[in-house]
């Protein structure tokens, strides 16, 4: 755990400090069940995670991947916040937009199977859609996956690419959208008549 401050009784937490509780808690198989977990929020820490999928902890990108896949297991997201929690500490970070990316995709039969930038496969279907959210202002579409728990990756530029080359027209909800499928799902792009514009 990180160190008391004997002023005014807070913690402190380091990266350092919660890679060690991190560990601790991950010596089973699996995913933490950070869920489950309680802590005392000790702050935030200035650890941000930008829209590419770098981590960055005082400023400076975290370049030992084993450390930036410890910390990707121990991630939260409550409501729109994001924290790192182990069983006795939950600091706030910063996420730009996403905390994983989705950085390729395969075919497996009729399901698309992602892998993030920190080694996580999510089969899109019911319980990891795929959904695109377009810029209110310049319509540029920011599609996701969902990976795990209420986590998303933002869906990299040339596997979104693959995925329109991939794609079909269907009637979802009323409406013609081109989008794509997996695990038995249909999952809306664009609406089709947006298609030849």
């Amino acid at each position: 755990m990180g160190k008391t401050n004997e002023s005014d009784g807070s913690v402190t937490v380091s990266a350092e400090s919660l890679a060690s509780s991190a560990r601790a808690a991950a010596k089973g198989r699996g995913l933490p069940p950070v869920e489950t977990w309680n802590p005392p929020f000790c702050g935030d820490l200035d650890m941000r995670i930008a829209r590419d999928g770098t981590w960055f902890y005082l400023g400076t990108p975290i370049g030992r991947l084993e450390l930036v896949k410890l910390f990707s297991t121990i991630i939260r997201k409550d409501g729109d916040d994001y924290f790192l929690v182990t069983p006795v500490e939950k600091v706030g970070i910063t996420v730009e937009d996403a905390p994983f990316v989705a950085v390729d995709f395969e075919r497996v039969g009729d399901n698309l199977r992602f892998e993030t930038n920190v080694g996580d496969f999510a089969v899109a279907g019911p319980e990891h859609p795929i959904r695109v959210v377009r810029d209110p202002e310049t319509g540029e579409p920011s599609p996701y996956v969902l990976v795990r728990r209420n986590l998303d990756a933002l869906i990299d530029r040339k596997s979104f690419y693959r995925l329109v080359d991939i794609g079909e027209t269907a009637t979802h909800d009323g409406t013609d959208w081109f989008g794509v499928r997996s695990g038995g799902q249909f999952f809306p792009i664009i609406p089709a008549a947006e298609l030849d514009v």
